[in-house]
């Protein structure tokens, strides 16, 4: 299901493949080496990745043209969410540190997301308002406790 997924992809026109990725396939095809140069630096292979350099590519892009949520991606992808936040950020990490493509730093976003707001709060004294205390016997309490 998830190489039908990479190849139907990739068998689209620029236009379609733009629309869909984010991304020209031109510019797919420089990711996806980076990504490979990246894996073949690795001095220890571990546990083989559940998916290939073009879908984890594939499926980053999906996450950041649709903004779906991990375990949706998860889900189409066959693979559990923390391993699609795990690929997320490698991948992420890997074209920041390529400088071969402008990805905003979180710092840019969080300059973004500054918003002063002033809030005026009335702290002046203001008496309780309720009934004042008496020792008639008309009152509630005295009332309920008449056999």
């Amino acid at each position: 299901m998830e190489r039908d997924r990479l190849t139907r992809t990739l068998k689209m026109n620029r236009k379609q493949f733009r629309r869909r990725t984010g991304v020209y396939p031109e510019t797919f095809a420089e990711m996806e080496e980076v990504l490979t140069l990246r894996e073949g630096r690795k001095k220890k292979s571990g546990r083989p990745a559940a998916l290939s350099v073009a879908e984890q590519l594939l499926m980053t892009l999906e996450f950041w043209r649709e903004y779906r949520t991990f375990a949706h991606l998860g889900d189409d992808w066959g693979v559990h969410e923390t391993t699609v936040h795990r690929t997320v950020e490698r991948v992420e990490a890997a074209l920041i540190a390529s400088a071969q493509f402008q990805m905003p730093r979180k710092r840019v976003f969080q300059e973004a997301q500054l918003v002063y707001s002033i809030a005026r709060v009335d702290a002046s004294e203001v008496p309780c308002e309720r009934p004042k205390k008496s020792s008639a016997a008309g009152t509630a309490a005295r009332k309920n406790a008449i056999p």
